[in-house]
């Protein structure tokens, strides 16, 4: 039986500041990474072993090493086991390792308000008339798209070749229920007034290694952040960030179900898409969901129908499978979703970011008679996805009653503070909160401890299924310091 997926996401949030015409995006990241007090550990991120040139299907690209004493690379590992740090120029969340996509949904959320807390603090160090401005989105209007990424722990037993035969018209056809919505289009792609998707007019080939560039729908980093000779981590780059709960929710769970279901061989013969790279834009400009996609057998067939497909096998596979209680749930919305979005937009604007942005411009555009392209319609676009709680619009639905949401504030503050218990990531924190000024560096699969011995201390953490809170708890009881919990471990201090 398949393995049920390692969940994480990565989210480069958009940043701007106010009043400010020499802002520079890196500085203002740094800053706000470096104003995040709400449980970091000030420790250094640790590149060693990081491979972002392996590529998984056979070869290494050759790339500069990190320069970990570089300014830009601003990092904090967080109480949660999160990292916070600069990517690009944009800071970026990456939520601690999941078991679920119910906990993944609820540390990607929990991601948005560490970073509002961040840009508040942030704020309080600029000038008078400045403010510095975060937003959940993926694209500056202005032709530049930056990345909303998720992360699949699955077995290497499956050949990268099935991953990508299977996947890429998932993909490439699930941005219906996965898209942020958007107001115009860039990037060389033919005029629309709103299209379903943030990122897919940036997608440019089918598989590559590159995420910044030429950007693939299938990526082919290989860097696992695990054992290897176990583990492959699918690093899945097409999609956008979403602020609705369910519709994260959705998206990561379905997406682990397909992976599942593929490394058990029931999802059939793959889908073949005649013409992936055009079908990502054909379907995000047709917000009907009416336009069909040619598939490389000569038929036709729409998103929607393909989407049906997929989760008529997932279905199955959960309900003969014993699963963890959060894929039921899972399989409840996305048939909930492929239902209620066959009666038009409105029918699932409670649920999924796109359709709700596309209900509120509609309003303004019929409330003032706006064309598409007035700039009061990208204003509208770009304030949906204000993470500030007071401005953004869709916490203004929230607030309303009009979007519906999975977790309470209260959990949201609460995964801030603490890691997920069922994954490595509850050690990673333990440690931090525990041993904090021992710990002088960390990245996902080791910690670095320095107990004032001769040498520093390397504890590898591989397994990500080990480290959980059931595992480890006795063991920190044990030990008061990070010296003795190396003893305990069974490593050396010397």
């Amino acid at each position: 039986m398949a393995i049920e997926p390692i969940i994480g996401t990565e989210v480069e949030y958009g940043i701007t500041v106010t009043n400010n015409e020499s802002f520079n995006p890196v500085t203002a990241s740094a800053l706000v990474v470096n104003a995040y007090g709400g449980g970091r550990g000030r420790i250094r991120w640790s590149y060693d072993d990081e491979t972002p040139g392996r590529d998984a299907r056979g070869f290494n690209v050759g790339m500069q090493p990190i320069d970990e004493n570089d300014s830009g690379l601003v990092n904090a590992v967080l109480l949660n086991g999160a990292r916070l740090y600069v990517d690009h120029a944009h800071p970026e969340y990456s939520t601690p390792e999941c078991s679920d996509p119910l906990e993944a949904t609820l540390h990607d959320k929990a991601g948005e308000l560490v970073m509002h807390q961040a840009a508040e603090a942030a704020n309080t160090l600029l000038p008078e008339g400045q403010r510095l401005l975060l937003y959940k989105n993926n694209s500056d209007g202005k032709g530049n798209s930056y990345g909303a990424h998720e992360n699949y722990l699955v077995s290497r037993s499956v050949p990268f070749g099935a991953l990508a035969q299977h996947l890429t018209a998932f993909f490439v056809t699930r941005q219906i229920l996965t898209g942020s919505g958007k107001v115009g289009s860039e990037h060389g792609r033919p005029d629309v007034g709103f299209q379903i998707s943030q990122r897919a007019d940036f997608f440019e080939e089918e598989i590559g290694l590159e995420t910044t560039l030429k950007r693939p729908i299938i990526n082919t980093r290989d860097e696992p952040h695990s054992d290897a000779q176990k583990y492959r981590r699918l690093h899945v780059i097409i999609g956008d960030a979403t602020q609705s709960e369910i519709q994260t929710f959705v998206k990561v769970g379905a997406a682990s179900l397909v992976l599942m279901a593929l490394e058990d061989q029931v999802l059939g013969d793959p889908i073949l898409l005649a013409d992936p790279v055009g079908a990502i834009t054909a379907i995000s400009h047709d917000t009907t969901l009416q336009q069909p996609v040619k598939l490389a057998d000569g038929t036709e067939a729409t998103a929607l129908e393909l989407q049906r497909h997929y989760f008529d096998i997932a279905e199955e596979y959960v309900a003969s499978h014993d699963l963890a209680p959060a894929y039921k749930q899972v399989i409840g919305e996305w048939r909930s979703l492929l239902t209620d979005i066959a009666e038009g937009y409105e029918a699932v604007a409670d649920r999924l970011d796109w359709a709700a942005k596309m209900t509120m411009v509609e309003g303004y555009r019929r409330r003032d008679s706006l064309a598409w392209d007035d700039p009061k319609l990208h204003l509208v676009d770009l304030q949906f996805h204000d993470i500030d709680p007071d401005k953004g619009l869709y916490h203004r639905l929230v607030q309303a009653g009009r979007m519906r949401r999975l977790f309470s504030d209260a959990e949201v503050v609460e995964a801030t503070q603490h890691a997920p218990e069922s994954t490595r990531a509850y050690f990673r924190g333990e440690c931090l909160r525990r041993y904090g000024s021992s710990v002088v560096a960390a990245n996902w699969d080791s910690l670095v401890f320095d107990t004032g011995a001769s040498t520093l201390v390397r504890l590898p953490m591989m397994e990500p299924r080990k480290g959980t809170r059931d595992l480890v708890d006795d063991l920190f009881a044990a030990s008061p310091d990070a010296a003795t919990l190396i003893h305990n471990i069974g490593g050396s201090n010397d």
